[in-house]
Parts: C-alpha cells; sequence; structure tokens
C-alpha cells in the first residue's frame, strides 16, 4: 500500500534530520515507525511515541553517532 501524508515544515525538517542522522531515507524511518507503531496496537499514542523515539535514540547510539 502506498500512503501520503502532509507535514508541516517542521515536521518534514524533522524527519529528514533524524533520517539523515541514523543514516536512512526519511520514507525508510516512516515506514518503520508505523511498523513499530502497529507492532503493539494496545498502546497509547504518548507510549508508542516514546518506545519509537526511545529506540531511534538506541539505534543511532549503536551506529557511534550519539544522541543529538
Amino acid at each position: 500500500m502506498r500512503i501520503s501524508i502532509d507535514l508541516s515544515e517542521e515536521e518534514a525538517n524533522a524527519l529528514s534530520e533524524t533520517a539523515q542522522r541514523l543514516g536512512v531515507s526519511p520514507e525508510e524511518l516512516a515506514r518503520t515507525t508505523i511498523t513499530d507503531v502497529l507492532s503493539h496496537p494496545g498502546m497509547s499514542f504518548e507510549a508508542a511515541k516514546e518506545y519509537v523515539l526511545k529506540k531511534n535514540e538506541e539505534l543511532s547510539r549503536r551506529l557511534g553517532q550519539g544522541p543529538r
């Protein structure tokens, strides 16, 4: 399935910067984030958001780039 979403300029910049820091495309980061959220259906939005942010931080640390 292919979807498109509208992001504010701030959101688009944050997505691009995070993807670049993690060494993936913005599309791959968005897909992975959606997949992670969908794999935890009982989680509240806030809990899912924190989970994804923590996972991204861990990935960044593993890649040796550390959090920014």
